[in-house]
């Protein structure tokens, strides 16, 4: 054997060895993974528009936004374009929206459809508790029973002594609700926590007696868990808290919050505020994004992980609309779904899913101030309270009040124009009664006198720019002007009582006025005025009344019975007396069917805002606030002055 052959063997045994030792910097392990993201889906199984041109499993035939059938497709599209894991996530208030909540607790129509759509894990919302615990531990026993997501909540708190949380504290020990998952794709371990947010859990009455824990503490727990225990190589929050993206360079929200406060957590899947975010969001190294909500639109994230760091590699936020080829499958679920809110929930009622309420020529949309859906959904308020307590005192309702942020979606108009009941209910589709416990918020009546409901208005005009537009009150039967200049809390310069088939006067709104005025809501805004005062420094304190003026102390006797025939209350909701108004509407076109009336076409200068800096505009009818806040300007310049000298 020559020396040269030994020196080859020798070379050819530690080969590997060396080729290993140059491609070290390539071994080390790193992987691909795709996160599919939706959020605030809150039951829109159906496309948004006209239900009646939503075809989902033909492209390119209509303009509805959505349906899950969609979202399906293209969660199918994404999984055959990767070869490597993907997983499926679902920020919170996947429920409450459209009607198919209405057989949420005893059909989980929207966990199933997720399920069969390819979910892998959904957060709660705030919204998934208005059913109340009970009926969210409903909702979450069925999906278990015939197919569901597992369902992610960190920072829930139960009751140790209000049994009203005991079904939902038995689901969640049951392991229907876990408060976090670890999960392999591409060969990574993956750890999934939820969060609910401060806001969103401010957001969640019927959530009581149930808490939510500190978001930031409870996320760094879990990330110090996951990481230290569980071993992770990628730690994902589905945080239901927000994201303001108004001011790009300044974002804000719970979930920018988290990502400064909390160390570790590598993407941030958002919602709660129904933000779209065309690109991530980066925090100090965290990844941050939210898809809108309602469907219309899905989060694809392609991340590159390599020694537990994650690298973003592409995104793209997808429009879910007729580009988009849906799922038979899920399709077929949804139409079965139909059939049975037809045979259980309207029947009864003489509806139909599809059924054409109305026709109309334009859009009725939301706005903050004067709207035209927001004028709807008020007149109708009056309209049907009237309907069923006029008989009683003769009384007509002087004024309707409804939070903005109760009212759902727009109602379009389409192609065609078909307003059905589905999409009349996504108008006005929240809450649950305070007698029945059945889906839907009742309307109550009430009375206020004129300073009241000048308070009421001050809501708008004051604490909606600060809280946002979900405070906006939407009116009926008054007008008002306002100067957003003015002294906060006395910003409502003028208000004429009224409509258009009585005329309209001045109201006057000087405290030695006691006359009391009828007014009308459903019980969530009505709840909602009455608290309001203790978030103002009771200067806008409001106190619902009965004819006499006695304050009511418990709303559920104001409620409006809907059929004074029958014993007992049966809840006027507000969905329904909804519908039976649009379905009042005349034909004025001559082709059998009613058609909303042209006055809805264009605001109806109802909240007109008049911004200026003239001093008979900053003082008219001014109030004690104005006045208060005078006195002490003058007070503090008169003290300036005499130290200047």
């Amino acid at each position: 054997m020559t020396i040269a052959s030994s020196a080859v063997r020798r070379f050819h045994r530690f080969l590997p060895c060396l080729i290993a030792m140059a491609l070290w910097p390539c071994l080390a392990f790193s992987a691909s993974i795709t996160i599919v993201h939706t959020n605030d889906i809150h039951s829109h199984l159906q496309g948004l528009g006209p239900e009646t041109e939503y075809h989902p499993l033909v492209k390119g035939t209509d303009t509805t936004k959505g349906g899950m059938a969609r979202i399906a497709g293209i969660i199918r599209d994404v999984k055959r374009s990767r070869p490597h894991g993907v997983l499926v996530l679902d920020a919170g208030d996947f429920s409450m929206g459209t009607l198919f909540h209405m057989l949420a607790r005893e059909e989980a129509f929207e966990l199933r459809a997720m399920q069969a759509s390819g979910y892998d894990v959904v957060a709660l919302g705030n919204h998934d508790f208005d059913l109340k615990p009970d009926g969210l531990a409903s909702m979450v026993r069925t999906g278990a029973e015939k197919g569901m997501p597992s369902v992610v909540c960190s920072n829930i708190e139960f009751s140790a002594a209000d049994k009203r949380d005991a079904s939902l504290k038995q689901a969640f020990a049951d392991g229907l609700i876990k408060p976090y998952l670890v999960l392999e794709r591409s060969g990574l371990k993956i750890g999934v926590f939820a969060l609910m947010g401060r806001h969103a859990a401010e957001d969640a009455p019927f959530a009581r007696p149930v808490r939510f824990g500190d978001p930031f503490k409870t996320a760094q727990s879990m990330v110090n868990m996951l990481k230290s225990d569980e071993k992770v190589d990628l730690v994902i929050c589905l945080s239901h808290g927000g994201l303001d993206l108004d001011d790009p360079q300044q974002p804000r929200g719970d979930d920018v919050e988290l990502a400064k406060r909390v160390t570790g957590i590598d993407v941030i899947i958002g919602g709660h505020t129904h933000t779209k975010s065309l690109k991530p969001l980066q925090v100090r190294g965290t990844l941050i994004v939210q898809a809108g909500a309602y469907g219309t639109h899905v989060g694809v994230m392609d991340l590159a992980v390599e020694g537990r760091k994650a690298t973003l590699l592409r995104y793209e936020m997808v429009p879910v609309d007729a580009d988009i080829e849906g799922d038979p499958a899920v399709q077929i679920m949804v139409d079965q779904a139909i059939a049975q809110v037809d045979r259980l929930v309207l029947a009864d009622k003489g509806l139909s899913y599809y059924k054409v309420m109305a026709r109309s020529r334009f859009d009725l949309v939301l706005g903050a101030t004067d709207s035209n859906l927001g004028n709807i959904v008020t007149d109708a308020v009056r309209w049907s309270i009237d309907r069923a307590e006029r008989e009683k005192n003769g009384r007509r309702t002087d004024v309707a009040f409804e939070s903005l942020g109760l009212i759902g979606d727009d109602v379009m108009k389409g192609m065609h124009g078909k307003i059905t009941v589905a999409d009349c209910f996504r108008a006005v589709p929240w809450g649950i009664g305070m007698r029945d416990e059945d889906p839907g918020y009742p309307l109550v009546s009430f009375y206020l006198d004129a300073l009241e409901i000048k308070k009421t208005l001050e809501v708008l005009t004051s604490v909606a720019p600060i809280k946002g537009n979900d405070y906006a009150i939407q009116v009926s039967g008054l007008k008002f002007r306002y100067n957003p200049n003015r002294v906060i809390f006395d910003r409502v310069m003028d208000i004429r009582i009224g409509d258009d088939e009585r005329g309209y006067k001045t109201l006057d709104t000087d405290p030695s006025n006691t006359t009391l005025y009828k007014i009308g809501a459903n019980i969530y805004t009505t709840s909602f005025l009455m608290l309001i005062g203790n978030y103002t420094y009771h200067i806008l304190d409001i106190v619902p009344k009965d004819s006499k003026g006695n304050p009511i102390a418990d709303l559920r006797e104001a409620i409006v019975d809907a059929d004074r025939a029958r014993p007992g209350v049966q809840e006027l909701k507000q969905w329904e007396g909804f519908l039976a108004y649009v379905a009042s509407f005349k034909d004025t076109d001559g082709d059998g069917q009613g058609d909303v009336p042209i006055i809805y076409r264009y605001p109806q200068g109802r909240a007109v805002e008049i911004s200026s800096w003239n001093p008979a505009m900053l003082f008219k009818n001014a109030a004690k606030p104005t006045w208060v806040f005078t006195g002490v300007g003058a007070f503090v310049l008169a003290g300036i002055l005499i130290l200047a000298l």
